[in-house]
């Protein structure tokens, strides 16, 4: 039993254990081009939270990681067969529902480690911060945290070199030969202002990508997946700790 997982705990423990953050991986289950899971980026918010909770732990921060949520914002691909979606007016109501009870239970400080591109919890934490003006709100895109640069030759944002080294290092059987998978071709906007990243629409994302894939994931291995889980987790233990030392009134300086 891992004490700093909440799923593996039990009452004995807890009726004396205490924390001081609360972490939240939430992922999406989608289509990941031809050669990956639908639950990639449940695997990876899993990972992620769980090994970065482990290295917390290990350096003296009290962080419990809640159990995975495993479905996302998936709006743009409801044309995409068993892409799961929850609105994001559902999400807002879910973490309403898990922010009372940590904020009842005296448990102060949420991370959401988010592992979805289409998950944006920023304004959510924005309302939420007024009814619940005790609690520190925290949310955190683990897949940003590092130059991608540094470890993958393709660039990509689904699919791509990073999240498929990434899941042949977790979970290789679950991974097809790469020869059986898209190049991850990505469409371009008409609309200058999409294209230089200054304007934003949603994505149709099968307008976008024939294989539901973004960027060319035929260069990855569990190698480079190891490399940057090892760096990736080690970046958002460092985020937890001082999230756990952060003091109320004492955030900046």
């Amino acid at each position: 039993m891992r004490p700093y997982i909440l799923k593996e705990a039990n009452w004995k423990n807890l009726k004396s254990d205490r924390f001081e953050l609360a972490v939240l991986p939430w992922g999406a289950t989608e289509a990941h081009n031809y050669h990956m899971p639908y639950g990639t980026d449940v695997y990876e918010a899993d990972a992620v939270a769980e090994e970065s909770g482990k290295k917390a732990w290990k350096k003296g921060a009290k962080v419990i990681v809640l159990p995975t949520i495993p479905f996302g914002v998936n709006t743009g691909q409801s044309d995409i067969y068993l892409d799961m979606n929850l609105n994001p007016s559902t999400q807002m109501a879910i973490l309403r529902d898990l922010i009372t009870v940590l904020d009842r239970q005296g448990l102060k400080k949420l991370l959401i480690v988010n592992s979805h591109g289409g998950n944006d919890f920023k304004t959510m934490l924005r309302e939420l911060g007024l009814t619940f003006p005790d609690m520190l709100l925290f949310t955190c895109n683990w897949f940003q945290a590092l130059n991608k640069d540094k470890y993958f030759e393709e660039k990509g944002d689904h699919a791509d070199e990073m999240e498929t080294s990434l899941i042949m290092h977790l979970h290789p059987h679950l991974v097809t030969p790469l020869e059986e998978a898209g190049d991850g071709d990505e469409k371009k906007s008409v609309i200058t202002g999409l294209r230089e990243k200054w304007a934003w629409a949603e994505r149709k994302w099968s307008e976008v990508t024939e294989d539901t894939g973004i960027g060319n994931p035929k260069k990855a291995s569990p190698e480079k997946g190891r490399l940057y889980f090892e760096d990736v987790t080690s970046k958002v233990a460092n985020l937890m700790v001082e999230i756990c030392q952060a003091k109320p009134g004492h955030l900046y300086k």
